[in-house]
């Protein structure tokens, strides 16, 4: 299939105020962000033309904005509006939604502090992030960990923190699988390169304590639908050897939503019905048939 470019698109992208046409939302090569990742992201998801969990998504972006260091010149209302607005004009009710602020090219150099903040949000048509999710995906491990909280903004969507995760995702695909899971500075289990991640003992539900990775959206969704089906959730520290002692384990995320896994490096496991009633949860609290209270 033939790679379609995103700057090359048709379409429209909401830039600093307005809607502009796709191709004209450009950057210069000096823009502060390319250089330095001042940069803070949302991804989100809308179903039907409402995006789930907007108004967490923005207020994350603008509290993500404020841990680096600078203010985003719009209300949460106003990018809320913004969001449902390009969602409108792009025309595709269900898509992926991108938010991004950053700093601008006024000053070059480390400090910044007069650079101009933007704000871009773009939508476009996104299916399943993962081919065939529901046999289950191939996990490898990441060679790179999760920085310490007290060595990075670890508490914010910052685009710098996502370079370690590329470079592990593609480690992981040329060597056959679709994810790799991370450890912390610590050695236990944090994430996936882009997806929190979930197990099953016995019957109760496991997550890493998220204390140096972002505590994420779609995770404390799935931690509240759990909670609604009486299944025990237990936020702690997880070391890899546990993954030995697990029936299920699966993912959760904006672009991943629910997705089980079936192999993480020697060990396997079987989708099951903690992970299928998950998945179907959340595909109903998506479509506005079941209400969750984050």
């Amino acid at each position: 299939m033939a790679l379609v470019p995103y700057d090359d698109r048709d379409g429209w992208i909401w830039f600093d105020g307005k809607l502009v046409p796709w191709r004209d939302a450009k950057l210069h090569v000096l823009t502060h962000a390319i250089h330095y990742a001042s940069a803070v992201f949302e991804g989100e998801r809308a179903y039907g033309g409402k995006v789930f969990k907007l108004r967490e998504h923005s207020q994350r972006l603008i509290d993500s904005a404020r841990i680096l260091g600078f203010d985003i010149p719009y209300t949460v209302e106003q990018i809320d509006a913004a969001t449902m607005e390009t969602v409108a004009a792009n025309g595709a009710p269900d898509c992926y939604v991108r938010p991004i602020a950053w700093r601008g090219s006024e000053m070059m150099g480390v400090s910044a502090q007069q650079s101009k903040i933007h704000l871009a949000i773009a939508t476009w048509a996104w299916g399943n992030y993962f081919a065939d999710k529901e046999k289950g995906i191939r996990l490898t491990w990441a060679k790179y960990a999760r920085p310490a909280p007290n060595t990075a903004p670890t508490a914010s969507k910052a685009a710098g923190l996502y370079m370690i995760c590329t470079i592990s995702k593609h480690e992981a695909e040329a060597q056959g699988y679709a994810d790799a899971l991370m450890l912390d500075w610590r050695g236990q289990i944090a994430e996936a390169t882009g997806a929190n991640v979930f197990m099953a003992i016995d019957g109760v539900l496991h997550t890493p304590k998220p204390d140096c990775f972002l505590d994420g959206i779609t995770r404390r969704s799935v931690i509240a639908l759990a909670k609604n089906r009486q299944i025990q959730v237990v936020e702690r520290a997880i070391w890899p050897d546990e993954l030995a002692r697990a029936q299920e384990v699966f993912l959760t995320g904006t672009a991943a939503e629910v997705t089980p896994v079936a192999e993480i490096g020697e060990h396997k496991f079987t989708p099951g019905a903690i992970t299928a009633a998950l998945m179907d949860d959340f595909g109903k609290a998506t479509r506005g048939e079941i209400d969750v209270k984050l």
